[in-house]
């Protein structure tokens, strides 16, 4: 067994009573991290949902994230209702019934499930087919208060559904460029959550230390674009609570996004806090469908599909004592 390290600064003293055990209190330890119990001393430990963003966006992304489930740390993964390459994850979701499948909602960059007329606040004023592009146009409407959630939630409803009617259990929600962040947004999901019954969610907002961002060089932007945000994190904590549904202490890995490399790893492991964390990545394979697409993250999706296959990698996380968990043992 191994053994836990009870380290001054992560004791506290609780009371060893039959009441304790006893207690109808809410559980906590899906907020605050886990908690082990040594006699009269409690000690948190280190947990990592390490998942992969975009499955069905390609062939070749479906690919690598089941290649990192197999051979890697990869533990959970979100699935596209409206992707180019949707039947095929699915089976191979299927196929790998224990891999923790959750719903990668799409507010932004492609086209809706439901009726485009529906969603006036979402779709693109010129192309009324489809969303607009890119996550700025959304953050300055869902700021100046332009999102209705109503419309939000009937778009994800049937996003969460479309996956439920192949036979994906769906496990978590999260979204596509990480729109849920924003309030509006925020409502329009945990409602089609509770209403689809998905139990779990992300939470966007990232713990990140200027330290790692010096390791290399264009992470500064990302790491002042995030930092700017957090101001919108205590309004998703209370809500999440509020709609009863389960959330980690927050995420890692959305700083280093297209810049991920075994040192940046390491980085992030060697100071990731006690708690419940996920890591957010995007493994891929470069080939002509994800050439066609627009995305950002290309050649990156191959790198980060590397370090979730190595030994390095691995090793890291288990010298932190981190665990390993998906989003089914939130």
């Amino acid at each position: 067994m191994r053994r836990v390290r009870l380290k001054r600064t992560v004791l506290e003293y609780t009371r060893c009573s039959k009441e304790r055990s006893n207690s109808t209190a809410p559980r906590l330890d899906h907020l605050f991290g886990t908690i082990l119990t040594f006699g009269c001393y409690t000690a948190r430990v280190r947990r990592l949902i390490i998942n992969a963003d975009d499955f069905g966006l390609t062939a070749g992304v479906n690919r690598a994230i089941v290649e990192a489930y197999e051979r890697g740390v990869l533990t959970s993964t979100t699935l596209m209702a409206n992707s180019l390459a949707f039947d095929d994850a699915v089976q191979l979701a299927k196929g790998h019934s224990s891999l923790s499948t959750g719903c990668h909602v799409v507010l932004v960059d492609g086209k809706p499930l439901i009726d485009p007329g529906r969603l006036p606040n979402l779709v693109d004023g010129k192309d009324r087919n489809s969303f607009r592009e890119g996550i700025s146009g959304f953050a300055i409407r869902a700021l100046s208060g332009r999102i209705d959630p109503d419309q939000v939630e009937a778009e994800t409803t049937a996003q969460i559904r479309k996956l439920q009617a192949y036979g994906v259990l769906v496990s978590h929600v999260d979204s596509h460029k990480h729109t849920h962040m924003f309030p509006a947004a925020l409502q329009g999901i945990l409602r089609a959550s509770r209403t689809c019954g998905v139990t779990a969610i992300r939470n966007p907002f990232e713990v990140v230390a200027a330290n790692f961002a010096r390791l290399q060089r264009g992470l500064w932007k990302r790491y002042a674009q995030v930092k700017t945000l957090h101001g919108l994190a205590g309004y998703f904590r209370k809500a999440v609570a509020k709609a009863g549904l389960r959330t980690p202490d927050g995420t890692l890995g959305i700083v280093a996004t297209g810049h991920l490399n075994p040192d940046l790893f390491r980085n992030i492991a060697e100071n990731m806090p006690e708690g419940t964390w996920e890591f957010v990545c995007h493994p891929g394979y470069l080939d002509a469908d994800l050439r066609s697409i627009t995305t950002r993250l290309r050649e990156s999706r191959v790198e980060e599909l590397a370090v979730l296959t190595s030994a390095d990698t691995r090793t890291a996380l288990e010298r932190r004592g981190v665990q390993l968990i998906s989003y089914r043992d939130l």
